[in-house]
């Protein structure tokens, strides 16, 4: 049961407000709103309010700049950030002033609801706190989008700001994985260490555990000096043992060893050497199909797993081309290749295509058509031709002639052509719909899993609207199909 207690709401955006008031309202909290950051600050310094929900940009100050303020006055009370400046670096700032938490916009009011339960009960405890020093924006840290799944990666970087615990990325080649693992170190307890990255799938497998702990003069044949190896090199820092399931098992033990233990030997080595390094390892692999064969350690899984994120493939979250789209050309535009855009048709091509190469695939595409081409508009033409260049058979499903629209016609031309010399049926309008909406619908709630806040969030209804759906269709909601 919700306990029941008093919110500070401060948004410009009165229906957000409006939205915000009744939702709590009906959970039993009493809820004050004000529009201004001025008159949000007198009421904290008043002593008004058991939790904040403050929202980033507002007319007479930056909610972000209100949360330390509000932490040094009243140290017990929480404070939720919301933002439609939905970045990596919003999240980082909302974490480093000491917000509770960061509520990207628009935001699911059952997610709402449990994070001021979360916050209500927090404020209970006694928390020690830290601070840390604000840094501008590393170009470099490159994560970009606002679709759901970002969002919470995001937020998952700004909660482990403060912790050293080993994480590991699984994705798909090409999605980003050594960016959340440079972000995870850029904004984390030992960014004033270095960060070390290793593939293992780019090392011969019988050098692994020289180039990971270093190996003594003579240990092996060839090697005529000492070398310094990756964990020595990270001390202090970060290690990202980037694709991990191409590890070999003798040095996945070595490797378990120094996780257990905290120290390491070099290869023909006798003395021990401390580890101070924190670990981020990634795969695109299936780590569980390889411990069932016995190609990894289920141990040393079970080690690097202590924080697992997945990075979504591009076709999961192809909401975000567009922005990917805008910072690749600002780069090109950066390097002296002039202002490019993309047109409409050309945009709806990339939304359709499927992107086995990920985030990628798309930097080298855009980058590439920005060098070898001098219009200022890129067409879909040009995408197209630059596509059919890496499709085997020269066909780029995104630009096929035969398109939704195309097969949807040529579908509903069968109730037409069957009454030649009459109309169809009257309702057609609504059996067509249906025709459209049940494999939509159960394919989307197939991809969540049965999650109907996620079906709902991802189709861009209203959840009552989903179950009312669900049920007038007869679809199954766990499985998603009939």
């Amino acid at each position: 049961m919700t306990e029941q207690s008093t919110i500070l709401v401060a948004d410009d955006d009165r229906s957000i407000r409006v939205v915000l008031e009744q939702a709590l309202s009906r959970l039993g909290h009493d809820v004050r709103t004000t529009d201004s950051g001025k008159v949000l600050w007198e009421l904290v310094e008043a002593g008004e309010g058991d939790l904040v929900i403050t929202d980033v940009v507002m007319p007479d100050v930056n909610g972000l700049d209100l949360v330390p303020r509000i932490r040094s006055l009243r140290p017990d009370l929480k404070v939720i950030v919301m933002s439609a400046q939905n970045t990596l670096l919003t999240a980082i700032k909302a974490a480093e002033r000491g917000a509770f938490e960061y509520l990207p916009k628009p935001f699911d009011l059952d997610e709402l609801a449990s994070i001021v339960e979360r916050a209500n009960a927090a404020a209970k405890e006694t928390i020690a706190e830290t601070s840390s020093e604000s840094k501008a924006v590393d170009e470099k840290l490159r994560l970009i989008g606002r679709s759901p799944a970002m969002q919470e990666i995001y937020r998952t970087v700004a909660r482990l700001m403060t912790s050293d615990l080993t994480v590991m990325i699984m994705g798909e080649s090409g999605t980003g994985k050594e960016l959340v693992a440079r972000a995870l170190h850029e904004y984390g307890k030992r960014k004033q260490g270095p960060f070390v990255a290793l593939n293992m799938a780019a090392i011969p497998r019988e050098l692994v555990e020289s180039e990971l702990f270093g190996h003594e003069k003579g240990a092996f044949t060839g090697a005529t000096s000492a070398g310094v190896g990756r964990f020595k090199q990270a001390q202090n820092g970060t290690l990202f043992l980037d694709e991990i399931g191409d590890m070999p098992l003798d040095a996945q033990t070595r490797l378990l060893r120094v996780l257990q233990e905290g120290e390491f030997t070099t290869v023909g080595g006798r003395v021990a050497v401390k580890a101070d390094v924190r670990i981020i390892a990634a795969t695109h692999r299936d780590l569980h199909g390889l411990i069932e064969k016995g190609q990894f350690r289920e141990d040393l899984f079970y080690r690097l797993n202590v924080v697992p994120i997945r990075l979504p493939p591009l076709r999961e979250r192809k909401e975000d081309i567009a922005d990917l789209v805008r910072h690749f050309l600002e780069i090109s535009e950066s390097e002296g290749l002039g202002v490019r855009s993309l047109d409409t048709e050309a945009m709806e091509g990339l939304h359709n295509y499927d992107w086995p190469g990920n985030v990628r695939e798309l930097e080298n595409l855009i980058r590439r058509v920005a060098a070898l081409y001098t219009d200022d508009i890129i067409t879909s033409n040009i995408i197209r031709t630059e596509l059919d260049q890496g499709n085997s058979n020269g066909q780029d499903p995104a630009f096929e002639d035969d398109n939704l629209s195309t097969a949807v016609e040529r579908h509903l031309s069968r109730y037409f052509d069957s009454h030649r010399g009459s109309l169809p049926s009257p309702g057609l309008y609504e059996r067509v719909l249906k025709e459209m909406e049940k494999p939509l619908i159960s394919l989307s709630l197939t991809a969540t899993k049965g999650n109907q806040i996620k079906t709902a969030k991802m189709l861009g209804i209203n959840r009552n609207t989903l179950r009312k759906k669900i049920k007038e269709l007869d679809i199954d909601v766990v499985r998603g199909t009939r």
